[in-house]
């Protein structure tokens, strides 16, 4: 059973479409909570939501070399082991 807040974060997660991509403080403010609470929720619970489309502020991603081939798939910009959140960034 899952926590409020983590299930939140993951119901949120399941809305970013396919070829965007938010950061852990966009999260953070969308549900009241912190960049670093998102985090050790997607570190625990990531696998249950898409992954991938949640980076850092700056577009690095922790586990880049996994996400990349997801990154590839979807069109979501990237250069290197960064998402370009300028060019993809989704807004609720």
């Amino acid at each position: 059973m899952l926590d409020d807040l983590t299930d939140q974060v993951l119901n949120l997660c399941d809305t970013i479409p396919a070829g965007k991509a938010v950061a852990y403080g966009d999260l953070a403010e969308a549900v009241g909570a912190t960049p670093r609470q998102i985090g050790r929720i997607m570190r625990t619970h990531g696998h249950l939501t898409c992954w991938w489309r949640v980076v850092r502020a700056d577009g690095h991603s922790a586990v880049a070399d996994r996400a990349v081939e997801y990154w590839e798939a979807e069109g979501i910009p990237y250069d290197g082991l960064k998402v370009k959140l300028n060019e993809c960034r989704f807004e609720w």
